[in-house]
C-alpha cells in the first residue's frame, strides 16, 4: 500500500461514520445513505490520489463532497430537501440496554422532525457542530462563512430548532 492509500485509508476510518451519519440525516434512507457515502468517498479518493497536498482539510473536504451528491440526489429526484421521521436510524451503541435505545431513538425523531423545517444551511450548522463535534472554525470553512456568521447562524438555528422542538 503507498503511502497516499494509507493515509486515505486513515482517513476513512476516522469520517466513515460520521460523514454517513450526515448523509442518512439529509436523505432518511438508508441505502440511499449508504450509496451516497460510497460515492463521497470514492470521489474522495480519486481527487485525494492526485492533489492530497492541495487538500488542507480531509474531513472538511469528505463534508463538502457529501453535501453536493446529497444535492445532486434531490435534484435527480426532482424533490425538496425534507428529513423524514419514517427511519430512525441505529445509531446507540450496540452494548447500550434496549430502554436507553429506545429513548434515543425517540429522541433522535423528535430532533429530526424538527430539522426538518430549518433550511438547509441551519441544518448543517446543527448537524456538524452538535452531531459530529466539529468545531466552529471547521464548520465556518464548510459553509464558506466566517467564524462570527458561523456563530450567529448556529444560535439562530438552535432557537429555531427549540421552538419547534416546544411548540
Amino acid at each position: 500500500m503507498d503511502n497516499y492509500e494509507k493515509k486515505f485509508s486513515k482517513i476513512y476510518d476516522q469520517c466513515i461514520e460520521k460523514i454517513y451519519r450526515f448523509v442518512f440525516v439529509k436523505v432518511s434512507s438508508q441505502e440511499v445513505a449508504e450509496d451516497i457515502t460510497s460515492k463521497v468517498f470514492m470521489r474522495g479518493w480519486e481527487v485525494f490520489k492526485e492533489k492530497a497536498e492541495e487538500i488542507d482539510n480531509p474531513r472538511a473536504f469528505l463534508y463538502q463532497i457529501a453535501r453536493n451528491l446529497v444535492i445532486d440526489h434531490y435534484r435527480e429526484k426532482g424533490r425538496a430537501q425534507i428529513v423524514s421521521t419514517d427511519f430512525t436510524p441505529n445509531l446507540a451503541d450496540p452494548r447500550t440496554n434496549i430502554v436507553e435505545k429506545a429513548i434515543v431513538n425517540a429522541d433522535l425523531a423528535v430532533v429530526k422532525n424538527a430539522l426538518k423545517d430549518l433550511n438547509e444551511d441551519n441544518q448543517n450548522v446543527i448537524i456538524w457542530h452538535y452531531l459530529d463535534d466539529l468545531p466552529i472554525k471547521e464548520v465556518a470553512k464548510l459553509l464558506d462563512r466566517s467564524e462570527e456568521a458561523t456563530r450567529v447562524l448556529l444560535h439562530r438555528a438552535l432557537n429555531s430548532l427549540r421552538e419547534r422542538l416546544t411548540s
